[in-house]
């Protein structure tokens, strides 16, 4: 089984206000990974809303990438088909949203979305400039208007086994341990028949997409998962936790042409 290419990032509230982030290498040859970036292009980013954003309404969002000095970036990789992955996750991490904003040209990226209910939200653009060996990652809270969704509080879950879209989708890990290399592997089974699902669809060119992150929302990791010649029923991704705690992960996969996302909390222990 041959690596793909694997995009861990994680972030604490120091790192985003530099615009860096610390990295795991996308080569991940022999089996070792390391915290050292490769290759990182600094950005720096501007976010333009409306005055007032405010829940269940349209809301049109700009994204302008700029380089060190302030002056916008041209151009950009295309990572997993898209020149940005834009995520969205309320303040409790009980919405989240995966969308991709469209490139107008001269660093900037339109898109338009609706949000849920009302408070504070957090945005992250994972880009790749030109030349980049890994992501940049930008970050943005914003406060949208509206009546506030009750908060659902951040428990781990008891049983890491979840139906969704009537797929039974149970998680496992190798060890389950904060700053150590893990696998983590999804199972898919069709949730009436237990029978494992073989024939999953490629979804951004990958058999799936995680994001994890941490209660604080300081660590995020986007993993993309090892590659195998079959199209189910297992999933396998590898990554490492950066610190103890609590994270809410999200796999992303797709079947008879419908993408679903499957939540999971863990709590992560220390080594």
């Amino acid at each position: 089984m041959k690596y793909f290419a694997v995009i861990f990032l994680l972030f604490s509230s120091v790192l985003l206000s530099a615009c860096n982030s610390i990295k795991v290498p996308k080569s991940m040859a022999d089996h070792k990974m390391s915290a050292i970036p490769t290759n990182v292009v600094p950005t720096q980013s501007a976010w333009i809303f409306p005055d007032h954003p405010k829940a269940k309404e349209k809301t049109p969002i700009s994204i302008l990438i700029k380089d060190k000095s302030g002056q916008p970036i041209k151009s950009f990789e295309t990572v997993h088909e898209k020149k940005m992955h834009l995520f969205i996750v309320s303040k409790d991490l009980a919405y989240f949203s995966h969308i991709h904003p469209k490139y107008k040209g001269n660093g900037q990226f339109d898109i338009t979305t609706t949000f849920p209910a009302g408070g504070d939200y957090k945005l992250i653009a994972d880009v790749t400039p030109k030349g980049g060996g890994d992501s940049s990652i930008e970050s943005h809270w914003q406060y949208v208007g509206g009546e506030a969704a009750k908060e659902v509080p951040l428990v781990p879950d008891q049983e890491l086994t979840k139906v969704v879209d009537g797929k039974k989708v149970s998680l496992t890990f190798t060890e389950l341990t904060a700053g150590k290399t893990l696998h983590m592997t999804f199972t898919i089974n069709d949730a009436k028949t237990n029978q494992p699902i073989k024939n999953l669809q490629p979804y951004l060119g990958a058999m799936g997409h995680t994001v994890a992150m941490s209660a604080d929302t300081e660590n995020y990791l986007h993993i993309h998962p090892m590659t195998t010649a079959e199209n189910g029923p297992i999933v396998i991704f590898m990554t490492i936790f950066p610190k103890p705690g609590i994270y809410k992960i999200w796999g992303q996969f797709k079947h008879n042409d419908k993408v679903f996302t499957v939540p999971f909390v863990i709590d992560v222990p220390k080594k």
